[in-house]
This record gives structure tokens, C-alpha cells and sequence, in this order.
């Protein structure tokens, strides 16, 4: 008998949410996590052998250089991955210590629950609020959009620059004012975990900090896993780093990305226990 899609995303509440009634809260420490992972594109292995373990209401960064497959690793968290043909995730990604990948998952309700945000602001061609309001709305939400808008805006630190102008173009928004917008967009569906690819590659320091601030601010609130090219910005925002390399395959000069080494963030910049971090980290090779 062939699953509905409304039985799939029944049945992943369902097990997400007895978890979390059966269990200590104070002991469900670990949100994500990762065993002996490995993603494919086709033939070829993108990843391999990665084993992370994401903790509630920390910021845990991914670092390395370029190729390494940070985030190749950051989609499968929420499924993303599914939306290219060729991709293969094999191993575990497991959140509260359910298979994302089992067979009776829905994909669209992982990621209402780990949301994304991405490396280019992409605030839809609608007014602000209507931004905000999407997700709810998709979800069925008719009735309390105006309370729903504004909390959400104001969790992203926007609330106080737009809400005069609720029914203007989110285009018109600043870059740093669109990247914001866009958190506010994925934490009005009620998300467990935010997942932030780059977040802050497009923007100016200013925004930058702004963006950071907003990290550290909403932790408390929720699970953040960002992927980041600026090693400082993972030493100013991150409770944990995870550093990643790539192997070259000599033949076809194609890079398979491996995790290197995952500690706290103050371990990883000042006493890294393998030589290849360190090499990262002070700018040797990278």
C-alpha cells in the first residue's frame, strides 16, 4: 500500500514528538548527528567517513578550505541534498535520534523543523510581511499572521527597521536587511534547528556584525549549525568547530572531502590536536 504524503508527515511528527516527550529535556543534549557518513554525486564520493555530534542551543561551525564538502554535509541535515538527482547520502544523519533518511520521513516536514538559510539573501518578489507570512501560510496558517510576522521580525532584529513599511518590496531592503528577513522567514515556520550556509559571504562587515550579534541572540531559542569560509568570524560566533580537508584524487584532480577534527572552538584555534588543523588555522595551507 503506497504512503500518502499527509501520512508521512503525520508519522514524522509523530515519532519526533514522542521523543521528545519521553525523554529528559535536560539530557536530550545531542539535536544532530552524523555516523559514518557519506554522500555521493553519482559515481563519485563527495564525503566520507563523517561523524558529528550537534548539541541543543550551540552555534557549531564548519570550517576548511574549499571543496571539503562543509556544505554538502550542512544539506543533509534537512534533506536538501534530495533535491539533486545524482546525490546519495549513505550512513546516519539522525535528529533526536531518528533516521532522517528512514523510509516513512517526510522530507518537506524536516525541513519546517531544521530550517535554512542561505549563502545569497533570496527574499521572495513579495511584500515583507508577506516573506514572513509564507511559510505559515503553506503550512495552513490562516489566523494570527499579524502576531506571527512581527515576532518573527523582531527575533531577527528587523522588526524596528520595517515595520512601518510592512507592505513594501522585500527587494528594497539593504542586503544585510534581506539576509536578516530571511532568518525571520525560516523561524516563523517554528524551526528546532537553523542551518546557515555562509551566511554572511555577500555582505559588508557592518552587516556581517549585525548578523552575528543575531546569531548569538537567538541560541538560547535554537540549535544553529553555519558553514563559514571566514575562520574568524567561526572563532567570534562558534561554540564548536568542525574542521574539514579534501583528498585529491590524482588521476581525475577530483576532491573527496573528510572531517578532520571536531572540538570546542577555543581547542580548535589555540591547541588543535591534529597537525593538519593547525596548518589551517594558522594560514599554512587553506
Amino acid at each position: 500500500m503506497q504512503i500518502t504524503k499527509e501520512q508521512r508527515v503525520d508519522e514524522t511528527s509523530a515519532m519526533i514528538d514522542d521523543i521528545e516527550v519521553r525523554e529528559d529535556p535536560r539530557a536530550s543534549e545531542i539535536v544532530l548527528e552524523t555516523r559514518d557518513l557519506d554522500v555521493y554525486y553519482g559515481a563519485f564520493r563527495a564525503v566520507r567517513d563523517v561523524g558529528l555530534r550537534i548539541r541543543a542551543n550551540e552555534i557549531t561551525a564548519m570550517i576548511g578550505p574549499s571543496g571539503c564538502g562543509k556544505s554538502t554535509v550542512l544539506r543533509c541535515f534537512n534533506r536538501m541534498n534530495d533535491l539533486i538527482e545524482s546525490a546519495r547520502v549513505e550512513g546516519e544523519v539522525r535528529y533526536h535520534d531518528v533516521d532522517l533518511y528512514g523510509d516513512k520521513i517526510d522530507a518537506v516536514e524536516v525541513r519546517r523543523r531544521i530550517g535554512m538559510v542561505f549563502q545569497k539573501p533570496n527574499p521572495f518578489p513579495k511584500s515583507i510581511f508577506d516573506n514572513v507570512a509564507y511559510g505559515p501560510r503553506v503550512a495552513g496558517q490562516r489566523r494570527g499572521l499579524d502576531d506571527l510576522v512581527e515576532r518573527s521580525l523582531q527575533r531577527a532584529a528587523l522588526w524596528d527597521e520595517v515595520k512601518d513599511r510592512l507592505k513594501d518590496s522585500a527587494l528594497g531592503l539593504s542586503g544585510g536587511q534581506q539576509q536578516r528577513l530571511c532568518i525571520a522567514r525560516a523561524l516563523a515556520v517554528d524551526p528546532d534547528v537553523l542551518l546557515m550556509d555562509e551566511p554572511c559571504s555577500a555582505l559588508d562587515p557592518i552587516a556581517t556584525g549585525r548578523i552575528e550579534e543575531l546569531m548569538q541572540e537567538i541560541k538560547h531559542d535554537y540549535t544553529i549549525v553555519i558553514v563559514t569560509h571566514n575562520m574568524q568570524q567561526a572563532a567570534r560566533v562558534s561554540d564548536r568547530t568542525a574542521f574539514f580537508t579534501a583528498e585529491v584524487n590524482e588521476e581525475s584532480d577530483r576532491r573527496t572531502g573528510l572531517l578532520v577534527e571536531y572540538d570546542r572552538t577555543q581547542n580548535i584555534f589555540s591547541n588543535p590536536s591534529d597537525g593538519r588543523t593547525e596548518a589551517y588555522v594558522t594560514g599554512r595551507f587553506g
